[in-house]
């Protein structure tokens, strides 16, 4: 299924992963925002709890170009450790409704969340990023999530 992706860390324009998988591979980036998660930071990098009631984490909802989605798929898999089917992945990919900000439409995507482990540790341990918004807090780390 081809759906946009929704990045909230070092995918985000201006931040160190945005230029090495993004550029030049995408039609859109528009901010949005995903409701019922939690943000925490790595450090690092940060991670997307879902927690239903939780807050909102915002981002961008990126659209690849067509001929650029299989391999960009594949490498940001490989970027965010998500294995499919695998429960020790460190990030699980899955189809959530984001909330464009322009209009505030609904629009099915792809989101890395925390896996199962990692998800626990930061419930229990984690640092919560106030007001879900990570932007400028990983400069300089080429490494990590959406």
């Amino acid at each position: 299924m081809t759906l946009p992706f929704f990045v909230y860390g070092t995918l985000r324009p201006g931040e160190v992963n945005h230029d090495l998988f993004l550029r030049g591979r995408t039609r859109s980036e528009e901010p949005g925002r995903l409701a019922d998660a939690v943000l925490y930071d790595g450090p690092g990098y940060p991670y997307a709890v879902e927690e239903p009631g939780g807050g909102v984490v915002r981002g961008e909802l990126v659209t690849a170009l067509p001929e650029a989605y299989p391999g960009l798929l594949a490498e940001l898999d490989r970027l965010e450790e998500y294995v499919p089917g695998d429960p020790r992945s460190l990030y699980l990919r899955v189809e959530r409704k984001v909330v464009r900000d322009r209009d505030g439409a609904g629009v099915r995507a792809w989101v890395y969340v925390a896996g199962q482990r990692a998800a626990a540790r930061l419930r229990v341990t984690g640092r919560r990023v106030e007001g879900g918004e990570w932007r400028g807090r990983g400069r300089g780390r080429a490494r990590g999530p959406a």
